[in-house]
């Protein structure tokens, strides 16, 4: 069992869950508001997307990302800042040919994709480790290749921001692994199981442990589930090892027909945590346990 957890809050995400909840934040104020509510409520890090503020979708806009990003920095309340870089990775078959973009593509390459990376230098970014089929009832692809990934790798790197690297199966892992042997991730690596992410792996205590299990022996990982199994993949992951994330990314709801904010959900996994025997990290204390570089 890990008894010493790094608690990440996820606030708000890419997905169509803005009209399922009043709570999900859309602007670089309400992002920045609702990270800053979960550091307050205990969490270590923040994983930080941002949103159009006009139509609530998903955004890549470097100016969105500055100004959340600015905004958690100036409240002074300390949270380890956590990037996505999964954006522009977004690949849709036009319908009448197969061969060819389709409404809703959106495919950049790695400079682009850490565009916002570089200019706000936060502590870790994420690193999607491998291409996905996406979504229930669609033909969208995230795309991530191998000399994407490289590039991607190398250029946090050299900005000193540590990538979480995110795995979705258990090929993901190995492409992980591939950079790890290149040199391009400083090691010890990190990683996020990513669990229940149509069509990646199942959310399962079998599946979390078989991932687990291929990571490098020397990596910090951490586990999540997504909508009711969030809490129970967070319980799964702390007695095998590892740290845990919640938030509104991929859950939006405390129990039953109850929706939830981001502070509730950092307070219950932290209630669980503690009745386990085990503690949440400070963020100096998981900058010292991960060897961050704080920006």
């Amino acid at each position: 069992m890990n008894f010493e957890v790094i608690v990440t809050c996820a606030v708000t995400g890419a997905g169509e869950t803005v009209d399922k909840s009043p709570h999900v934040p859309v602007t670089p104020k309400e992002v920045a508001d609702a990270a800053i509510e979960a550091a307050k409520a205990g969490a270590s890090a923040a994983h930080v997307h941002v949103r159009d503020p006009e139509t609530g979708k998903g955004s890549r806009d470097v100016n969105l990302f500055k100004e959340a990003v600015d905004r958690i920095r100036d409240d002074k309340t300390d949270v380890v800042i956590n990037l996505t870089a999964g954006m522009g990775g977004d690949w849709v078959p036009d319908e009448n040919d197969f061969a060819m973009p389709g409404p809703g593509t959106d495919m950049i390459g790695p400079d682009e994709r850490l565009a916002h990376i570089e200019m706000c230098k936060p502590e870790i970014c994420s690193l999607d480790c491998g291409t996905l089929n996406f979504g229930v009832n669609d033909h969208s692809i995230y795309i991530s290749t191998l000399p994407i990934l490289r590039k991607m790798a190398e250029l946090t790197k050299s900005w000193g921001v540590k990538p979480e690297l995110e795995v979705f199966d258990l090929g993901h892992i190995r492409l992980a692994k591939q950079l790890i042997e290149e040199g391009l991730i400083k090691e010890p690596p990190m990683f996020q199981i990513c669990l229940g992410i149509p069509w990646g792996a199942d959310q399962s205590v079998d599946t979390m442990k078989a991932m687990k299990d291929h990571l490098p022996s020397n990596a910090t990982w951490s586990g999540f589930g997504i909508s009711r199994m969030q809490i129970p993949m967070a319980a799964a992951a702390v007695t095998m090892g590892g740290n845990v994330r919640v938030g509104l990314e991929d859950n939006l709801y405390l129990s039953k027909g109850v929706l939830a904010t981001n502070g509730q959900l950092v307070e219950k996994v932290i209630k669980i945590i503690t009745l386990m025997g085990g503690r949440v990290l400070t963020p100096d204390e998981t900058r010292k346990k991960l060897l961050l570089i704080k920006n």
